[in-house]
């Protein structure tokens, strides 16, 4: 999930809320329907009025489904979030085309994400961008790792860290820890990162350190 807030206009058209369920404590999953083309990893800009602050989210649904779908997390002095967890079905909201080029390809990639940042992955992967790609997804607990049973079929490319919780099989620690404890990182691929600046930042820098080019690490940062 890209989660900004915007203050250039925008063109918002009005949709309908489908379905909107908890799916772990205090994380969302919004549907409705879908009524524009998309590239996996593009964004949308959200708000309850056409006149409101709008902030973006990544669609989590593939390019193809009837639904699209927004993954975010409550944050109680949000100025969005806590009017979307209270939506239901047939209720009106706002949002605008799909922008962003944090675009997702074929080729071999590492798709990194902490927490509702798997949002963009979940597209690609639900796009069928499956072939020759590696998840490092971190969360602080069990529970959150979002999609998790889609991405098992990657086996041992499918690497979870946990930040809370000590879980057998699970590596305990963030993620740039976990890439200091590798001896070698693949370098013949694109490195696609989405998280808070504070993860993506730390990130980078374990990479780096791994002789990762930075022009293979492409970004998304959420706020």
């Amino acid at each position: 999930m890209l989660d900004f807030t915007g203050s250039k206009k925008l063109d918002l058209h009005p949709i309908k809320v489908t379905q909107l369920i908890e799916i772990a404590p205090n994380v969302f999953l919004l549907s409705f329907n879908r009524s524009f083309s998309f590239v996996p990893g593009q964004v949308v800009a959200l708000a309850m009025n056409p006149a409101d602050q709008y902030r973006y989210y990544s669609i989590a649904s593939g390019m193809l489904e009837a639904e699209v779908k927004i993954l975010f997390d409550l944050k109680p002095s949000g100025i969005l979030t806590p009017a979307l967890a209270k939506l239901k079905p047939g209720d009106t909201l706002f949002c605008s085309l799909p922008t962003g080029n944090f675009y997702g390809t074929a080729k071999p990639a590492v798709w990194i994400a902490a927490g509702t940042g798997i949002a963009p992955f979940v597209s690609m992967w639900r796009s069928g961008l499956k072939k020759d790609k590696i998840l490092i997804h971190s969360g602080r607990f069990l529970h959150s790792f979002y999609f998790e049973d889609e991405f098992k079929p990657l086996g041992n490319n499918y690497i979870r860290c946990c930040t809370q919780e000590h879980v057998n099989g699970i590596f305990f620690g963030k993620i740039n820890k976990w890439i200091s404890e590798q001896s070698i990182l693949p370098d013949d691929r694109r490195y696609y990162l989405c998280g808070s600046p504070e993860m993506v930042i730390g990130t980078i820098d374990a990479l780096i350190k791994k002789s990762i080019s930075l022009e293979n690490i492409i970004a998304e940062i959420y706020f």
